[in-house]
């Protein structure tokens, strides 16, 4: 399941990636913005979003802002979530080679359609290389998670 969610700042790029997924045999799950609503925060919907993706470990997600940082940062706050905002499809293809990314943030205000689906689509079909390297990297950071502190 492909979990998609944006604010205000994404919802009409969200809604047309909606369709090409779609289109192209995916499930796709939409989170919201069902409507557009210049005050909406994208907290709401990648919130959302990204607690079905908890249920779900193989489950992606896909959010949308206007420059896809904040959606990012806030994907990256949740346990096993290796959130990577990506502009283009070769950096969209390192974040899942590399690092095994499970959530793509994209910048609304910063790419086309048709460079939002190659990236989508690259994203997608990519498979994490799975090099010892990168395994213990994540290890790493799968460490970090298990014994930070947030006081």
């Amino acid at each position: 399941m492909i979990y998609i969610a944006s604010d205000h700042g994404g919802f009409d790029l969200k809604e047309r990636i909606i369709d090409f997924l779609k289109q192209n045999g995916y499930e796709v799950e939409d989170k919201g913005a069902f409507v557009f609503d210049s005050t909406d925060d994208y907290s709401d919907f990648t919130i959302s979003a990204l607690k079905e993706l908890e249920e779900d470990p193989n489950g992606k997600a896909i959010l949308l802002c206007r420059n896809g940082v904040g959606v990012s940062i806030l994907a990256n706050k949740f346990k096993d979530v290796r959130a990577a905002l990506s502009w283009n499809k070769v950096h969209a293809r390192t974040s899942r080679n590399d690092d095994n990314s499970n959530v793509l943030a994209l910048p609304a205000d910063f790419i086309s359609e048709k460079d939002a689906f190659d990236i989508v689509e690259t994203w997608l079909n990519t498979p994490f290389s799975n090099t010892e390297r990168h395994i213990r990297r994540l290890g790493k950071i799968g460490n970090l998670e298990e014994t930070a502190r947030y006081e």
